[in-house]
C-alpha cells in the first residue's frame, strides 16, 4: 500500500484512489453523492484533505456490510462540523444499523430456503410463493395473476 508523507496535507484523486484502495470512478461517485468533498485547484484538478481516508475507509466498511448510501451520507452528515467518524462513531452507528441487518438477514434466509419452490413456476404469482407474495397478500386484493397491473376498463373491451 503506497505510503503518502505525513507533510503532504492534500492528496490527488490517483493518490486517494492508490491509498484507500477505492477506484478513482468510486471516490468521483462518492463526491457526487456528498460522501467525501474536495477542492478545486487553480487547474480545476480535485484535492482531498488527508481525513478523507478514513471517510472513504468508513464508507466502505458500511458499505461491505449492506448499509445503502444514503443511509451513510445521513450518518456522516450528523457528525458536527463534517467530522471524520471515529471508533465511537462506528460503534453507535452500527448499534443502529444492527436490526436492519438482522432484518435482511432474516430476508436472504427465506429466499435462500424458498428458492427451489419457485423454479419451473415461471410467473411467480402462485399463492404459495414466498418471494413475490409471501402469505398470499395479493389474493386478498384481487384475482388473477398478482404480478401484472390491472388493466384499465378501455382496455377489456
Amino acid at each position: 500500500m503506497p505510503q503518502i508523507p505525513q507533510s503532504l496535507h492534500e492528496l490527488t484523486v490517483g493518490q486517494l484512489s492508490a491509498r484507500s484502495g477505492a477506484a478513482v470512478s468510486a471516490l468521483h461517485f462518492y463526491e457526487s453523492k456528498g460522501l467525501i468533498s474536495s477542492s478545486r485547484t487553480s487547474g480545476n484538478q480535485r484535492r482531498y484533505t488527508r481525513d478523507a481516508l478514513r471517510r472513504v475507509a468508513f464508507v466502505r466498511a458500511a458499505q461491505r456490510v449492506g448499509i445503502p448510501l444514503a443511509t451513510i451520507r445521513d450518518a456522516l452528515a450528523e457528525l458536527p462540523e463534517e467530522r471524520t467518524p471515529n471508533h465511537e462513531d462506528w460503534t453507535r452507528l452500527s448499534r443502529a444499523w444492527r436490526s436492519e441487518l438482522d432484518e435482511r438477514i432474516k430476508q436472504l434466509g427465506r429466499l435462500r430456503d424458498h428458492l427451489t419452490d419457485c423454479i419451473g413456476c415461471g410467473c411467480l404469482s402462485l399463492e404459495t410463493c414466498v418471494l413475490s407474495n409471501p402469505d398470499d397478500v395479493f389474493g386478498d386484493r384481487m384475482t388473477g395473476s398478482r404480478l401484472m397491473p390491472e388493466r384499465g376498463a378501455a382496455d377489456r373491451s
